[in-house]
């Protein structure tokens, strides 16, 4: 298991943010530490990142990165104005999508390149999320697919960003947060994503509003109960 938390506000003895984070990839994956300076990118341009193109911004953020040697993006990093991103797998009953696509890591490096606050990097990766979905291999010799969860922080405060496929619910940070290798957000939270009870309903995973928790209803039982992480 790999596991991230946050602390904010009255949590910490000097009102600061601290988020962790340790990560479980493969014993013989070399990870790398990677400074990159801000940039500025001609109009039009394209940015390649572990499998897929995708259209650059003008402008990128300097960022420091922990990532695995072979993939784009990180496991986790912080940029310039001090926003900080940690990922976790987790399974859901949403259908993997095995054919390359943007993983987790990239959605990582994309926010903190593109924005200046812990929101800010919400709405990146949601918006890419939405446009491009989530999908391809993360393992380095074992082949590996799963859906993602993130601890999004700043200085000033810290979301927390679940998917499944490309649904997601959001929950802002009061005073200190876990998260592991399961769903946690449950029946209420800050943000979702459009249809996200309607679809659970339709699929017959709750009966009504009243009844639906997102983790209950999303997560894949068998692997995370084999994770420890049952809702």
């Amino acid at each position: 298991m790999c596991d991230t938390m946050v602390a904010v506000g009255k949590a910490t003895a000097d009102g600061s943010v601290i988020l962790a984070k340790n990560s479980d990839r493969e014993p013989n994956e070399a990870h790398v530490l990677v400074h990159i300076p801000r940039q500025q990118h001609p109009p039009h341009s394209k940015v390649k990142c572990t499998y897929i193109e995708i259209p650059q911004v003008e402008e990128t953020y300097e960022v420091f990165l922990a990532k695995p040697f072979w993939i784009w993006g990180c496991e986790m990093g912080v940029n310039e104005f001090g926003v900080a991103i940690g990922n976790e797998a987790v399974f859901t009953k949403e259908p993997l999508q095995k054919q390359p696509g943007l993983i987790g890591m990239d959605f990582i490096r994309l926010a903190l390149e593109r924005a200046q606050t812990a929101y800010q990097a919400l709405l990146v990766i949601v918006e890419l999320l939405e446009q491009f979905g989530q999908g391809g291999n993360c393992g380095f010799e074992h082949p590996t697919y799963y859906h993602n969860s993130f601890i999004i922080a700043d200085p000033n405060e810290a979301w927390v960003l679940e998917t499944a496929g490309n649904y997601w619910a959001a929950e802002r940070v009061k005073d200190v947060r876990s998260i592991s290798n399961g769903l946690t957000i449950g029946e209420t939270w800050d943000e979702a994503s459009p249809g996200l009870v309607e679809h659970a309903i339709e699929k017959g995973w709750c009966k009504s509003r009243r009844d639906f928790h997102f983790a209950r209803c999303y997560s894949d039982f068998l692997y995370t109960r084999l994770d420890g992480c049952v809702p």
